[in-house]
């Protein structure tokens, strides 16, 4: 196989194929594990080097040698996705899988995940700073507000934009388990508002910009009129972000995105 003018091994060049193609499936947002063939010992179909990718639908790219032992590193792979953990599984080919080569092969799978979506509920100041430092640090991000233009002044070109209302735009959003939340209104209505409905969701971080004064006025709230337990308020992080004498709006958000991201990484630990 000639590329670029240079002769490369066939096998060589679908593993060229496979690692070019890594950072199209990452840019679209695909997760996928690879896995990477590390040792081989004695008599096996593809040896160390050997590459493939396995995606959560169980299809796969390139190969590690076919048969039994593909399926079981797919089977492998697609739990592997599941859990955003790397692990290493060693395979003896006959004890393990029935094959006739006899040998073993150890297979590294690393699991490159979604990036994690940011819903920004306000695109003041302080917003459109945690928003700037989020995306460089691997979060799809999103704006909600209701001041349409604010859009023009955002400077994050693969940011989202939904306008409308804070509280009526919720249901159509698509939060999960992996949504981060932070919120930065410029109303303390629809700041305790939004917490006292978003606390509800099963979402992986919540976070309000407050004052301690502020916070307890919306637990006590919230507590009165048997809208959130206890529990539910205390998975919110308010006041957000990692304490330190923060004072201007990038400061405060270099504050809120450190917390994302130690929540985030926390999740693969």
């Amino acid at each position: 196989m000639i590329r670029d003018g240079i002769f490369v091994p066939l096998y060589k060049y679908f593993m060229f194929d496979i690692i070019f193609q890594l950072s199209e499936f990452q840019s679209n947002n695909i997760p996928f594990v690879l896995c990477t063939i590390i040792e081989s010992v004695g008599s096996t179909p593809r040896k160390a080097g050997a590459k493939m990718l396995v995606f959560a639908d169980g299809s796969s790219k390139g190969t590690i040698g076919g048969g039994a032992i593909e399926q079981k590193a797919i089977e492998d792979g697609v739990q592997c996705l599941k859990t955003g953990k790397p692990v290493k599984i060693r395979y003896q080919l006959e004890k393990d899988l029935s094959m006739q080569c006899g040998g073993s092969v150890e297979i590294f799978f690393e699991p490159f995940l979604c990036k994690p979506d940011l819903y920004i509920f306000g695109a003041g100041h302080v917003g459109r700073e945690v928003g700037f430092y989020a995306e460089t640090v691997g979060f799809n991000i999103h704006f909600v507000d209701f001041r349409a233009n604010l859009k023009d002044n955002l400077n994050i070109p693969n940011a989202v934009f939904h306008e409308g209302n804070f509280i009526e735009i919720i249901d159509n959003l698509k939060l999960n388990s992996d949504s981060y939340i932070v919120i930065a209104t410029p109303s303390h209505e629809s700041d305790r508002d939004l917490v006292l409905k978003l606390a509800q969701y099963n979402l992986a971080y919540i976070g309000l910009i407050a004052s301690n004064r502020k916070v307890a006025v919306i637990q006590k709230y919230a507590i009165d009129n048997q809208i959130l337990t206890e529990d539910q308020l205390a998975k919110i992080n308010m006041p957000i972000g990692i304490p330190f004498r923060a004072e201007t709006p990038r400061e405060i958000a270099i504050s809120i995105v450190a917390k994302l991201i130690d929540v985030r990484n926390s999740k693969l630990v």
